[in-house]
């Protein structure tokens, strides 16, 4: 296991720190409101939704009465044989009211299937929300940490002695004075 540390760019570690920030910054709200979302659907549906169908069930179930008592009427009447207008009206009022009860056999079915069907994704959103708000912040930290002790690092010679030049302008004085002391037939 090697006893010293290859690092060669603490402005990479830096820059690093710096795009982490700016991905939590831009993250964080777009997971708000995903999770936003899963609420005021589940909302919608359960409330709304279920709401505005049981309304249609009715609505359509006296359109259907209307429609069936006008062809009764005009049974009754003898005056004259049913028109299909009004058989018309009767088959369009029960197909209206079939799917009425259809959408609201779905709304009902969805408001009780909800839950189960976006709890383990729900779930992994609140994992990386927690991360987000926890682990990320941390990170970033430590890796302002970790750039101050590789700066003061970098000030202290390989003797113990304080002031040394920094990590960056001792890479580039040795690799010019690798360029110097190659013999002449090496290309550098």
């Amino acid at each position: 296991m090697s006893t010293h540390a290859n690092v060669t760019s603490v402005e990479s570690i830096d820059l690093f720190r710096a795009a982490l920030l700016v991905y939590l910054s831009k993250a964080r709200p777009v997971l708000e409101d995903a999770c936003d979302e899963v609420s005021r659907t589940r909302q919608w549906l359960q409330q709304v939704q279920r709401i505005h169908w049981e309304n249609e069930v009715r609505k359509r179930t006296r359109l259907l009465e209307n429609a069936q008592q006008a062809l009764f009427s005009a049974n009754v009447a003898n005056l004259r044989e049913p028109g299909m207008a009004e058989k018309n009206a009767v088959m369009r009022a029960k197909r209206a009211l079939t799917e009425a009860e259809d959408k609201l056999r779905s709304v009902k079915r969805w408001s009780m299937e909800f839950d189960q069907v976006v709890a383990p994704l729900v779930k992994q959103l609140e994992q990386l929300r927690t991360t987000l708000a926890n682990d990320m912040p941390k990170a970033a930290a430590h890796l302002s940490q970790v750039v101050k002790m590789l700066d003061a690092y970098a000030n202290v010679a390989p003797g113990g002695v304080a002031g040394a030049m920094p990590v960056s302008e001792a890479k580039t004085e040795a690799q010019s004075e690798s360029v110097e002391t190659k013999p002449a037939g090496e290309k550098a």
